[in-house]
């Protein structure tokens, strides 16, 4: 096809083949009119991968799964009207979480803005602040100076470069064209003719890495010594950052406490001993046990965790270092006294070499947390073999069974909760990722089949029914683009479950009707309208047989934990008691009797052998002495 014999064809294979130059691998693209010159030479380009969608609102998150895995821009393109609105979504979640997303919306002329004209809405900025750059293109004319076509260039450069970051997002270009939309009609030889691989790119944009000054690791290599945590919260980077983290924290002493989207839980370089992810169970289970804690070195955005936040809260560390490459804030708390921008990773090196001879904080520091980690998995593997299935529980038993190189998308709502508090650290290479930018229920079907577009990878979608339903029509990708890696595990208690957590389930009526919303429905006519292989399971032996068994040759599939919500939310509890359960003496009591050890300097704890929460293992009781 001859993309030079229309004006409006000929710009866009301009821009789009700029773009392949530039490093752009991948499009998302919705059928429409006003967007054809832009979907032929999407089309022609061979560099960059075409997925087809028929619902807008899938395709964004499609595409923000693509540019979750690979960490590159991934471009979206629709028609105009509200097909552009329905990608809203997926960019408000990929502005928070730092997503690269290249949003291409194709729009009227200036002349019919305004005028009433069919599918005609203001679509200039319309994403507001929720993009890192908004730009309106000009409109194709036809001998355009040279000035005109190299800012063309220019623009797919700047777009990529200000999506990649610092800091990464979305970035809208909004490109109007007036008719005619397509060009003459194509010789055969013109069909089979394509359009050359791309060459070099007008423009290269490139960004260094920003080293950390002596000045700032200075600063902080003063709190050598004291009693702290390395927090690795979501969005950390990968490369060699978990292997340098890993050894700032041997050398400091400190453990790390690591969110399941941090990607420090699976193959820790320490074999999981200072990486630690039990502790939004433990950190209540202490209660006012809690040891001292002096100070904060954090990484990443806000963890998932309510119980490690209420920790900081209560504790309020007099230092709180925060690092991150881009600059951006991210503590609700407000207790963060140092930011520091620099490369993690570098960071971390840096500042292990200037430790190197300092002291470092008394080894029972970190141990007593490796001790109450240890203890608490005993517990819970204890509790969860002796209790009925839950949905909590359906997805701690799914974490022990995954494969090496598995990929886990942790939905919204409850199972990103349960992924937090069940997911054990080891050595196995998994990844997990989670959409808590905004944390919305939109979309998460399409970004767990965009994560197993990217990867090739086994995933594994841990979703509850609200948000499965809510995202039904992105089941369709799976069949159109042979995404067969994929398994969906939905735990389906006929509403929303998490609801049943809040002050509001003491008020029923109207708790039901407006809260919880059962559906009454199941998913098994979903699975067969969408091609995937369908399992109901309802007790363990069904679960642990259901993830084992696939059908030849392999297809996406469906595994529905099918539960009692009020029994889940019961089970749930009687884990968190099971694992709290301290049945405590008196200071006095402790103070006479031969079984209590020295507790770690500075903790003004002693220690007791046998608290029920640890079974054998230490846990901290009170003593009579002031921290």
């Amino acid at each position: 096809m001859d993309l030079s014999a229309n004006v409006n064809t000929h710009w866009a294979s301009i821009f789009v083949n700029e773009l392949a130059r530039g490093g752009l691998s991948a499009v998302c693209l919705a059928p429409g009119s006003r967007s054809t010159p832009l979907a032929l030479a999407f089309a022609a380009q061979p560099a960059i991968r075409l997925y087809r969608h028929l619902d807008e609102r899938s395709a964004g998150f499609f595409a923000l799964g693509l540019a979750l895995a690979t960490g590159r821009p991934v471009a979206l393109l629709c028609t105009s009207g509200t097909a552009a609105a329905n990608f809203h979504p997926a960019i408000i979640e990929a502005y928070y979480a730092y997503v690269p997303l290249l949003v291409l919306t194709a729009d009227r002329p200036p002349e019919l803005r305004g005028s009433g004209a069919n599918q005609t809405i203001d679509q200039i900025k319309m994403y507001g602040d929720h993009v890192r750059w908004s730009v309106d293109a000009p409109v194709p004319q036809a001998n355009a100076p040279d000035v005109v076509l190299r800012h063309l260039r220019t623009l797919a450069a700047r777009a990529l470069a200000a999506a990649g970051g610092p800091p990464r997002g979305p970035v809208h270009v909004n490109l109007p064209f007036r008719k005619p939309l397509e060009p003459d009609a194509p010789t055969s030889a013109e069909r089979s003719a394509g359009v050359p691989p791309a060459s070099a790119a007008h423009t290269s944009i490139s960004r260094g890495r920003l080293l950390p000054s002596d000045e700032q690791l200075a600063a902080v290599a003063t709190l050598a010594g004291q009693h702290g945590v390395i927090l690795c919260g979501p969005g950390c980077p990968g490369g060699d950052f978990p292997a340098a983290v890993a050894a700032l924290a041997a050398r400091l002493g400190w453990p790390i406490l690591a969110d399941p989207l941090a990607g420090l839980r699976h193959g820790a370089p320490d074999d999981g001993r200072i990486v630690l992810g039990g502790y939004p169970l433990w950190l209540p289970a202490l209660g006012q046990k809690r040891p001292r804690l002096e100070a904060v070195l954090r990484f990443g955005t806000l963890p998932t965790s309510a119980a490690l936040s209420a920790w900081l809260d209560e504790t309020a560390p007099p230092a709180h270092v925060h690092v991150r490459d881009d600059g951006q804030w991210a503590d609700d708390l407000h207790l963060t006294h140092t930011i520091i921008q620099a490369d993690p990773a570098l960071f971390c090196v840096r500042l292990a070499a200037m430790l190197n001879g300092a002291p470092a904080v008394s080894g029972e520091w970190a141990a007593f947390f490796q001790q109450v980690e240890k203890a608490t998995w005993a517990t819970v593997d204890q509790t969860l073999a002796d209790m009925p299935l839950f949905d909590g529980g359906a997805i701690a038993r799914a974490l022990t069974t995954l494969p090496e190189e598995a990929v886990v998308f942790a939905g919204n709502s409850m199972p990103v909760r349960y992924v937090d508090a069940f997911d054990r650290p080891d050595t196995r290479d998994i990844t997990i990722y989670g959409n808590r930018g905004a944390s919305g229920i939109d979309g998460n079907v399409s970004t767990a089949l965009g994560l197993a577009a990217a990867t090739g990878r086994p995933v594994y979608a841990f979703l509850g029914d609200i948000t499965f339903y809510h995202d039904m029509n992105g089941l369709l990708a799976a069949r159109q683009h042979g995404l067969s890696n994929v398994t969906f595990i939905v735990t389906n208690n006929d509403g929303g479950g998490i609801f049943r957590r809040l002050p509001i389930a003491h008020h029923d009526p109207p708790f039901t009707d407006l809260f919880l919303t059962p559906h009454g429905l199941t998913f098994g006519h979903a699975a067969a309208l969408y091609g995937l292989e369908y399992t109901a399971v309802r007790d363990t032996a069904e679960l642990e047989a259901a993830l084992v068994g696939r059908q030849s040759p392999p297809a996406a599939r469906l595994i529905e934990v099918i539960t009692d919500g009020a029994a889940d939310h019961d089970r749930h509890r009687a884990v968190l008691a099971r694992r709290g359960g301290h049945q405590e003496k008196s200071s006095a009591d402790w103070a006479d009797s031969a079984d209590v050890r020295k507790a770690p300097p500075g903790l003004g704890v002693k220690i007791c052998p046998i608290c029920p929460i640890c079974g054998q293992n230490p846990s901290l009781i009170r003593s009579k002495r002031k921290a």
